[in-house]
């Protein structure tokens, strides 16, 4: 395993990851704590937690269990799919915006029927989009941390035992730790960016779904779906390899300014119509 020999961690790596970690906690934090205070008294710490609830079931059990068959196995569907970027990025953004945004959809509908308003629905979406930060991203960061901090000693037989990485794991592994070594400020830049969009996002597109419910207009879902599909549209080819992360950042913000105002329109009108 020569090519872990040669890993050179940069010396913004550990500080910025540190920066990044904490600010991983930071930023839900933030938005919860100002929308308590802002609307105290009148929202409930329930739909917080099944906004959280609603994330964990819908993205990382019942989406994922889907990309274990169609994505991971070794299988003719996930052999077409791997093989076309096309049909990559059609399933990737399709199953995002159908599994979250139903989710979202029978959760407000079905289970969160006591102290239905537009307050609680933002406060659903914050917990919506807390926890996404909190269970998988935050991980990652402290996992990159923790690469940073061990291949930084010099010691890289250490660092490949505590990690637990061998000849059969290597080729796996490697990008992760290359990613931790050249870890620096513009890519923590780039990551809260992007938290702090999908946190916009995801309340937006509660308040959209939760209009249609207590307004009975059947196509806030379809809506929701499709902008989140819009938005998702150019990380997926950038997985793929073939757009620049600044490029998916801009595409992002857009797709999110007009979910915000389209939310926000929807948000004011709950007021007006109540």
């Amino acid at each position: 395993m020569t090519e872990f020999a040669h890993i050179v961690v940069g010396k913004s790596s550990i500080p910025s990851l540190v920066i990044t970690v904490i600010l991983m906690v930071v930023i839900p934090v933030i938005f919860f704590v100002y929308w308590w205070k802002k609307h105290k008294g009148q929202i409930k710490i329930s739909w917080l937690i099944a906004g959280a609830v609603g994330f964990i079931l819908s993205a990382r059990v019942l989406e994922l269990g889907v990309h274990y068959i169609c994505i991971i196995m070794d299988n003719p569907v996930s052999r077409f799919i791997n093989g076309h970027t096309a049909a990559f990025v059609l399933y990737g953004v399709l199953m995002a915006g159908v599994f979250e945004e139903c989710g979202r959809h029978i959760i407000l509908k079905y289970i969160m029927k006591k102290d239905r308003t537009r307050e609680n629905a933002v406060l659903y979406g914050i917990g919506h989009g807390g926890i996404e930060i909190l269970a998988v991203l935050l991980p990652s960061m402290i996992t990159y941390l923790a690469i940073a901090v061990l291949f930084s000693s010099g010691d890289t037989e250490h660092a490949l035992k505590t990690l637990n990485i061998t000849e059969e794991t290597a080729d796996a592994a490697l990008p992760s730790v290359q990613a931790a070594a050249t870890f620096g400020y513009g890519v923590m830049a780039m990551n809260v960016l992007e938290r702090l969009l999908a946190m916009c996002a995801h309340i937006g597109l509660t308040v959209i779904v939760y209009y249609g419910i207590v307004r009975g207009k059947k196509g806030c879902l379809p809506l929701a779906i499709l902008l989140h599909m819009l938005m998702d549209t150019f990380p997926a080819v950038y997985q793929r390899g073939l757009l620049p992360l600044w490029t998916v950042e801009v595409w992002t913000a857009c797709w999110v300014a007009v979910l915000v105002c389209v939310a926000r329109r929807l948000y004011r009108k709950m007021a007006v119509d109540a």
